[in-house]
């Protein structure tokens, strides 16, 4: 087995030195941590990286691959550059800043992380299946803290989760009794990397412990009160689990505010797509129009009206998103030749003077 392998890599070696790549395992502000099949190096970015860099897209996430310059013996490395991702989990940035941030990259997986008692949201785990369809992996949602439910409790969440994440596999487990885990090891198979999203106090460090059989992240109660969770995980890290699947956890997101996601509403929202193509009118606003599919099926049950609500919620986000972008996009533009037009005035008043 190629030592690239052990963490990961699946893809062909082209015009880069196997010696030379490396994947990120861990992220701490400037700093990265970075692993090339045997030896872990502390690296941080070249200069010229750092100047090409335009958007925090372009910086290292964790699961990344990079083409390093490695100082062996000082277990140190620089990295010159990214190489190009399979996947990426992107949310817009935390505040009121129009920024994007990657929560991890090259993921086959994303386990959205919801346990089974008051921090249970369907409305949440919606968003994170737009926003993992986008990314290009697969969701698989995990339904944590099941010895704590009766099975008619936990058959009662299950249903109503399957409401909102048509197709998506739905795995309840318990990381006291060890339930469900078997099944979910089943989308842990070796080489391959997932990641673990979700709310704080859900149960991700202490299902990273338990896969690993050891406690290599700190763990916090949640309140009993409300069943909410203490912020434990600052950073993200990947661990490599004892079957050699790579799993990515995460600190825990109080909210997820969508950064991209037209491409994924349809296969978020298929019961409601599939809906609209049987309204009696192309151009139906599914509102009072005659022959309206949509509104049939909220009237007669087969359609929650919180469901459908939350579709055109998500739409009108996504629309707003793209409205700030687009604005953002503009005037960077426009700052850039701003820049570019002062720098040849300078050169041309500098060649007069001579």
């Amino acid at each position: 087995m190629n030592k690239l392998e052990t963490v990961g890599w699946d893809q062909p070696i082209q015009d880069i030195n196997e010696d030379k790549i490396a994947r990120v395992i861990a992220v701490q502000k400037n700093s990265y941590r970075i692993l090339d099949g045997e030896m872990e190096y502390f690296s941080h970015l070249s200069g010229k990286f750092i100047n090409q860099a335009v958007s925090p897209l372009d910086y290292p996430a964790v699961g990344d691959w990079v083409e390093v310059h490695k100082l062996v013996d000082e277990r140190k490395a620089v990295i010159n550059s990214i190489l190009p991702r399979k996947s990426q989990f992107v949310r817009q940035a935390a505040g009121t800043k129009t920024e994007a941030q990657i929560v991890a990259a090259n993921m086959d997986t994303v386990f959205i992380v919801n346990s089974l008692n008051h921090d249970l949201n369907l409305r949440r785990i919606e968003r994170y299946i737009l926003s993992t369809y986008e990314s290009g992996a697969t969701p698989v949602i995990v339904l944590t803290k099941r010895d704590e439910c009766t099975q008619e409790e936990v058959d009662v969440i299950i249903a109503q989760v399957e409401e909102v994440a048509i197709g998506v596999p739905i795995i309840p487990i318990s990381n006291i009794t060890m339930e469900g885990i078997e099944e979910l090891m089943t989308y842990l198979p070796p080489g391959k990397t997932s990641a673990l999203l979700g709310s704080s106090g859900v149960g991700k460090s202490t299902l990273v412990n338990k896969l690993i059989g050891n406690a290599v992240q700190v763990t916090k109660d949640v309140r009993d009160a409300d069943s909410k969770g203490r912020h434990t995980t600052t950073h993200r890290e990947m661990f490599l689990l004892p079957n050699g699947s790579l799993l990515i956890d995460t600190p825990g997101m109080r909210e997820l505010q969508l950064w991209e996601g037209e491409s994924a509403i349809d296969a978020t929202f298929q019961d409601i797509e599939s809906l609209e193509s049987e309204c009696k009118f192309t151009d139906c606003q599914h509102e009072t129009e005659p022959g309206c599919r949509v509104q049939e099926a909220i009237a007669n049950g087969e359609l929650s009206d919180d469901r459908y609500q939350s579709y055109l919620k998500l739409q009108r986000e996504l629309a707003y998103e793209k409205r700030k972008q687009d604005q953002k996009a503009h005037l960077e533009e426009k700052n850039k030749w701003k820049k570019i037009s002062k720098q040849q005035k300078n050169n041309y008043k500098h060649r007069k003077n001579r």
